[in-house]
């Protein structure tokens, strides 16, 4: 056979078509991805005013930190003791029934914390939002029920962006709506707002929690097999209007789709994905408990002495920032440099980001909140920015090492792991900050310094994922 530059050219494997998007069903369930940073994240404003009020520490603002962390790592801490049971059960009675439950148990939760006027009180608050809210992996299930490997990097880019979205909105919630009748007494005078100085963030928070309930009740359609399809061997993925001609193409087959025992999933790609999640999200919470409260504290404590609206803008800014950057370059750089190369670099920023606080106190100490510290504080928003891409670079690698019948239980124990990072990260860091503080430990930054060693060491660990990502396993 003669091979020329013609037969070259024409043998050349020809790219799959992208499959479009179902929109309507993604929109629904990025309603829901938006509840759980709004709901985590509303309260970092005002936490550390809050804890100084409940005369706690008894007056000293070097403990404000052991506190705080502790009511913010609550949620992940609970959220992780029943995500995987939430998560495997998606996969036994389908998505949507587990995921009203989640918004339900969030939203009213939410509402309690607000009313809580004891330490104690905020903590059971705080436990029931994370036991109920099991939605974030059986969600991250839902995606990958309704996107193939044509079309998953820019399902999961959006991921993150309304996370972003959330974590913008959430802070800026907390910060504006705090103290109502100190900053609208005009409208807020009546004495319920100065017992709940608190309430307004929390009502509006839940208030959007239930709103989203509504979104899914009515709108949507189960991506699991219903019970009767799996006693007769079938399996559709998606429904009515997943099978439309925005949507993947339906899926029928004869094979078993019930989960796997859990020792028959955990093999390398799954160990090795869930591993590096753990690790992006211990990381990046730790920075979301350490910013708030570094720029909270007193500058002659290591802090920036800000006031909670304006910590609240700054968290926004930072949420925007990620949104922006994620829809407008993650798809993008991950058909260009692969799903390693992106997680790889997003967990780089995690050093300059931890190098970075030490530098601005010290300036903030010496030439008060001069724009250099501003235009610092810009630095560690952007970095934090391009962190945030590893997320959806590992939520890729995460849904790609699951049967597909066992994505829920694959993603429910990516959730637990995170989950328990997540309830360790803020609890740990918020303490070493005021560990560091009271005893001066390297001059205060002590903190910063261990934090960039664990960055380090999880680079070591993101170089073990393979250079090309598994395909879908049935």
């Amino acid at each position: 056979m003669t091979i020329d530059e013609e037969t070259a050219l024409l043998s050349r494997p020809v790219p799959k078509p992208r499959t479009p998007l179902p929109k309507l069903q993604l929109s629904v369930i990025m309603l829901i991805q938006i509840c759980e940073p709004i709901a985590s994240q509303s309260i970092y404003p005002y936490i550390n005013q809050l804890v100084s009020e409940l005369d706690i520490t008894g007056g000293d603002e070097k403990k404000v930190g052991y506190y705080a962390g502790l009511i913010e790592s609550l949620f992940f801490l609970t959220e992780a003791m029943t995500v995987l049971q939430w998560s495997r059960a998606s996969d036994l009675f389908g998505r949507k029934p587990i995921l009203l439950i989640g918004l339900f148990g969030t939203g009213s939760s939410i509402l309690c914390f607000g009313l809580s006027r004891t330490f104690w009180a905020l903590v059971v608050s705080r436990c029931l939002c994370g036991l109920l809210n099991g939605n974030i992996g059986v969600m991250k299930s839902a995606v990958g029920d309704l996107t193939d490997r044509t079309n998953r990097a820019e399902a999961y880019a959006f991921l993150p962006i309304v996370w972003a979205i959330g974590a913008s909105v959430g802070p800026l919630i907390g910060g504006s709506l705090a103290r109502p009748h100190d900053r609208f007494p005009e409208i807020f005078s009546a004495a319920f707002w100065q017992d709940f100085p608190y309430f307004l963030p929390c009502v509006a928070t839940g208030g959007f929690v239930f709103l989203s309930w509504f979104a899914v009740l009515a709108f949507f359609k189960e991506t699991v097999p219903s019970r009767n399809q799996k006693r007769h061997g079938l399996t559709e993925v998606g429904s009515e209007d997943i099978s439309r001609a925005d949507s993947p193409p339906t899926v029928m087959s004869h094979k078993h789709v019930g989960p796997l025992p859990m020792r028959e999933l955990l093999g390398f790609p799954v160990i090795i994905s869930v591993a590096n999640y753990v690790a992006l999200a211990f990381l990046n919470t730790t920075l979301g408990a350490l910013l708030p409260l570094f720029m909270a504290m007193p500058r002659e404590i290591g802090g920036l002495g800000l006031p909670p609206p304006t910590i609240g803008i700054v968290l926004s800014a930072y949420g925007l920032t990620t949104g922006l950057f994620q829809i407008l370059f993650f798809a993008r750089f991950v058909r260009r440099f692969g799903e390693k190369r992106v997680f790889v670099n997003g967990m780089i920023t995690c050093l300059p980001v931890f190098a970075l606080f030490p530098i601005i106190s010290s300036i903030a100490q010496r030439f008060g909140l001069s724009i250099v510290v501003w235009g610092l504080i810009g630095c560690v928003l952007a970095l934090g920015a391009l962190m945030d891409t590893s997320f959806g670079a590992i939520f890729m690698f995460i849904t790609a090492s699951a049967p597909k019948s066992s994505r829920g239980t694959v993603n429910g124990l990516s959730q637990t792991s995170a989950a328990l990072a997540r309830a360790i990260g803020p609890a740990l860091s918020t303490s070493l900050f005021s560990l560091s503080v009271q005893y001066n430990l390297l001059g205060g930054y002590f903190v910063y310094v261990f934090f960039f060693v664990l960055s380090g060491l999880a680079l070591v660990l993101a170089e073990h994922l393979p250079n090309q990502i598994w395909e879908d396993i049935e």
